[in-house]
Parts: structure tokens; C-alpha cells; sequence
């Protein structure tokens, strides 16, 4: 009886030292978690500032691009480069911020940076949404969609030449 009594004493002690052991990793990785948020300036995400776009030193000349563009009195960073419906919109800033994150956290990315092909879909559709009228005998040609977009020919309409850190694309 006096057995089964301490290991019972003991099976609690262990799961009572378990729970104190998980609460204070809980602890240590959303103070981790809560400093990053704050020092990225998380929240700003959130909104459509075309500001937030510059938070990462990478992105300081195509933010002082777009400020002297054609475009900067029409559109913001978010008007080109995210879907227009609420779904869309926040799935692509959710995935976009996972995957900038990333990159800027161990230093994979391109210099110059480039878009994507899933970005660049979206910034295409932007493109025709706002311009459709203009384009539309172009964009309806069989095969045109597929084989150029808007930038294609327009690459300086939002950030000016293609340079960056690293330099013009060659």
C-alpha cells in the first residue's frame, strides 16, 4: 500500500514538473515571439500604408521608385500587388509575410529581389482591372495573356528601372 501510495506521489510530481517545463517554454517562445512581432513592426502589416512596404531595408528603392512613378497618385502597393476580394487579399499578405520572413531571416532571396509567379498573376489581373478598357482588343488575342503581361512592356510604370541592392537585371 505504501508503495502504490509514492508511486502514485511520484507519477504526480513528474507530470506536475512536465507542466511547469511546458508552461515555461510556452512562455519563453511567445515572449520570443511577441518581441519579433513588435521589433518587425508586425502589425503594420495589417495595413494598406504603402509605407509598410519599406520596412525591410530591401524594399527601400522600389518604395522611393513607386514615390516618383506614374502610378504613386493612383495606386498604392497593395492596389497592384494584392487581389482585390477580402479572402484573397489576406490569404496573400499571410503567405507573402510567411515567406518574406523567411527569406530576410536567413538571407535567401535574389538581389535584385523578384516577383513571383503567383504575385505576378496577381499583379497582372491588376493590371487588366484597372486597364481592361484600354487593352482589351490586345489582352482577348488568342494566346496574348499567356505569352506577355502588362510589365512585360511597362516594367518602369511602378518602380522605375529594374535595379536594386544588386543592381539592373542583366
Amino acid at each position: 500500500m505504501n508503495r502504490a501510495r509514492r508511486a502514485a506521489q511520484r507519477g504526480l510530481v513528474d507530470r506536475a514538473v512536465l507542466l511547469v517545463m511546458l508552461a515555461v517554454l510556452t512562455g519563453i517562445a511567445a515572449g520570443i515571439g511577441g518581441y519579433t512581432l513588435v521589433y518587425a513592426e508586425g502589425f503594420s502589416y495589417a495595413s494598406s500604408d504603402s509605407k509598410v512596404c519599406a520596412n525591410c531595408h530591401i524594399m527601400n528603392s522600389q518604395y522611393d521608385s513607386w514615390q516618383k512613378s506614374s502610378h504613386h497618385a493612383a495606386a498604392g502597393c497593395v492596389d497592384c500587388h494584392l487581389p482585390r476580394d477580402f479572402i484573397g487579399k489576406w490569404t496573400a499578405k499571410a503567405l507573402n509575410g510567411y515567406h518574406h520572413s523567411k527569406a530576410f531571416t536567413f538571407q535567401d532571396f535574389d538581389e535584385p529581389i523578384a516577383i513571383k509567379p503567383g504575385n505576378s498573376r496577381i499583379l497582372q489581373e491588376n493590371c487588366l482591372g484597372c486597364h481592361g478598357d484600354l487593352v482589351h482588343d490586345a489582352a482577348a488575342e488568342t494566346g496574348r495573356t499567356g505569352e506577355f503581361t502588362c510589365v512585360h512592356c511597362h516594367q518602369s510604370v511602378g518602380h522605375g528601372d529594374r535595379a536594386a541592392l544588386g543592381g539592373p537585371r542583366s
